[in-house]
């Protein structure tokens, strides 16, 4: 546990004469000196306080209604942009990316539901991972695809590849989930673990933040520094009953502002002689997601022809789905800290696990393009509207599937420019690294073994990823197979992976040899919530509805 020593805050004359009366009187003498008790440092919290509304108190309908819109329009971000990405590189036209960007809400929607009713039962929000990426990319460039003449029939062939390695690939996670291996995992993990476990889990996400801002600076800055004013300042200006309001609708009053700004500048001609990237980027009629939409669709399976498989692509996603339950423990840990629940039993989080994988089953049934994880983002606005309920979550997930159907209502939400998702991010990333920070109130600061497990793990978990980043770049000259490469690209790119990796290699193996070092890293206090059972407090959150708790018991 963090300590500090009182006895060496004696400064002042008033504290030294404290100390002559026999330090009995904690009350304020003549000279000013403060209570001991004011110096001592903050207590502990394993429940975050300051959260409203818990992950089981739900707000008032009105309230939930917005809060849950708010949260549906935060993962338009990376459900457009992972098929804007994609599309074109496969051969596919505007009509091919509304679909694909209707199918992945439609999903995303889906499992949000099961998530907080069967799996977690934490306010999370599952879309598409960005960590899908580098095996759909070396999917979309193997030579069996590149041969075909036809966009339409490349796209079309590429796309059935690429649902075959999904549907591998969600086999494995619930294997993985359901059947406890992923609990056996999380078990070891102690506080010292999870600090840069979770940190990085935000951390990780930075090319989605400012580089992708600065793509039209002249949008995204505006928009990140009105969200910074209106979530944190704003407050302290107005004259109201109901302060709080500011904060907590400030992602409903940032992007409607920031999204007419764009809209004057590009009707203002700002752009018309600026670089093709930057027109993409910056204009708000280039989307072309309102014209390829159709008004009704309804997502339905293997649109584009029964999938095909291929063992090594299969391997490659399997990898990225390894990489994707790292993110998404990170994420649950952030999600129930700022859902003021206790921290998760593993049990819990490999039962989700399970149902990831049965979201990354969806994905390859509707023909999807990439597979699920956690939303950080969403994670973050948790923190940012102090409303933890899962009710809000259930209904944000109720919007996706209605906007899924009705694509033309979904497109015009969906083409607000990336610049102004980006610089929401950039607070909201950050609010998730910061739980992970929040984990060090429970490991000691003052002991080396835990300086260096932190400081080494922070470290490697940037430079590892980094040498890798630039052996990707190169790798098209590196003899040996392409799965090969994508597997091992695909782990050591992804910061949170290599930064948990190493702080649990190093934690189980310098810091549990004897009690005082157990708890030097919080493990004493952590241990009562490895186990389901171990603390009354987790069927408050966790626990399944419908008495299934008795089909399927947590252990």
């Amino acid at each position: 546990m963090v300590q500090a020593n009182a006895s060496d805050n004696n400064a002042s004359s008033g504290a030294d004469n404290n100390a002559g009366n026999g330090g009995s009187d904690n009350s304020k003498n003549e000279c000013g000196t403060k209570n001991m008790e004011d110096l001592e440092p903050h207590a502990v919290k394993e429940q975050l306080p300051g959260i409203q509304y818990c992950v089981k108190s739900p707000p008032p309908w009105r309230e939930a209604l917005l809060l849950g819109f708010q949260h549906y329009l935060l993962s338009l971000g990376i459900t457009v942009l992972i098929p804007t990405i994609l599309v074109p590189q496969m051969g596919g036209g505007d009509d091919e990316k509304a679909k694909m960007i209707q199918a992945l809400l439609l999903v995303s929607g889906i499992s949000t539901f099961l998530q907080s009713l069967f799996a977690t039962r934490l306010p999370i929000v599952v879309v598409g991972s960005y960590t899908y990426l580098i095996p759909i990319v070396s999917t979309i460039q193997a030579s069996r695809y590149t041969s075909y003449t036809d966009p339409y029939e490349r796209f079309t062939h590429t796309v059935r590849g690429i649902q075959g390695s999904l549907i591998i690939t969600a086999c494995f996670q619930m294997a993985v989930g359901f059947f406890g291996f992923w609990r056996n995992a999380v078990r070891f993990l102690s506080p010292l673990c999870v600090v840069p476990y979770v940190t990085f889990t935000g951390l990780s996400l930075y090319r989605l933040g400012f580089p992708m801002l600065a793509k039209c600076v002249e949008v995204g800055l505006p928009t990140l520094i009105l969200f910074v004013f209106i979530s944190q300042y704003l407050n302290s200006y107005v004259c109201s009953n109901n302060k709080t309001i500011y904060g907590r609708f400030s992602v409903l009053l940032t992007v409607p502002s920031a999204w007419l700004f764009a809209l004057f500048l590009t009707s203002c001609n700002v752009y018309d002689h600026k670089p093709e990237s930057t027109q993409n980027s910056c204009r708000t009629d280039r989307a072309r997601l309102l014209s390829a939409t159709p008004w009704v669709y309804f997502p339905r399976f293997f649109p584009w022809g029964s999938p095909t498989f291929d063992a090594g692509e299969a391997l490659a996603m399997i990898s990225a789905s390894f990489v994707s339950l790292f993110e998404y423990t990170g994420t649950c840990y952030a999600a129930a800290r700022y859902g003021s629940a206790t921290p998760v039993p593993p049990s819990v989080i490999s039962r989700g696990a399970g149902w990831l994988g049965f979201s990354a089953l969806l994905n390859g049934m509707f023909g999807s393009i990439t597979g699920c994880t956690a939303s950080v983002e969403n994670a973050g606005l948790l923190a940012l509207t102090k409303a933890g309920s899962r009710r809000i979550i259930q209904i944000s997930s109720g919007f996706m599937i209605f906007f899924s159907i009705f694509g033309k209502l979904g497109a015009f939400f969906a083409s607000v420019p990336m610049p102004i998702m980006a610089a929401l991010y950039c607070v909201l990333f950050g609010y998730v690294s910061s739980a992970g920070l929040g984990f060090l109130q429970f490991c000691n600061l003052n002991n080396f073994r835990t300086k260096f497990v932190l400081g080494f793990s922070f470290f490697l978990g940037i430079s590892i990823p980094q040498y890798f980043a630039e052996y990707y770049n190169v790798k098209q000259h590196h003899k040996g197979p392409r799965w090969l490469n994508d597997v091992v690209t695909v782990i050591f790119m992804s910061h949170t992976t290599v930064a948990a990796l190493v702080a649990f290699i190093l934690d189980v193996t310098l810091s549990r040899e004897d009690d005082a070092a157990r708890k030097d890293i919080g493990l004493q206090w952590w241990e009562r919530f490895s186990l389901y059972s171990a603390d009354v407090k987790n069927d408050e959150f966790y626990s399944l509805p419908y008495k299934l708790d008795k089909l399927f018991p947590p252990v």
